[in-house]
């Protein structure tokens, strides 16, 4: 496994969704958020950082475009850019498993 995974899924864990304002794709990113975390049932945290409310924020982090998932524990940072609405994949991709998702991980 490499570093950018969780050493422990089984651990809570803390990502950053990063929005501008209150777009389109800032709600469908938000209706997502909801879909994850319910996904793996309280496992996740995703707090929402708003860059126009927050700019400081996402220069700091390095953040170029919304929506986008980050992952700033891992190293390096692990980000999803754009559409987060595949919940399996997205889990996949930041090294959880999705409860009875349906999703082959293999």
């Amino acid at each position: 496994m490499s570093s950018s995974h969780r050493s422990d899924p089984g651990a809570n864990a803390l990502l950053r969704l990063y929005i501008a304002g209150d777009t389109p794709s800032a709600r469908r990113a938000l209706e997502s958020r909801l879909r994850i975390m319910k996904e793996w049932a309280g496992g996740i945290e995703i707090h929402i950082v708003d860059i126009l409310a927050h700019p400081e924020a996402a220069e700091s982090a390095g953040i170029l475009a919304t929506p986008t998932l980050s992952d700033e524990r891992a190293t390096p940072p692990r980000r999803l850019i754009g559409d987060i609405s595949n919940t399996a994949q997205v889990l996949d991709y930041f090294g959880f498993r999705g409860k009875d998702s349906g999703y082959d991980h293999s």
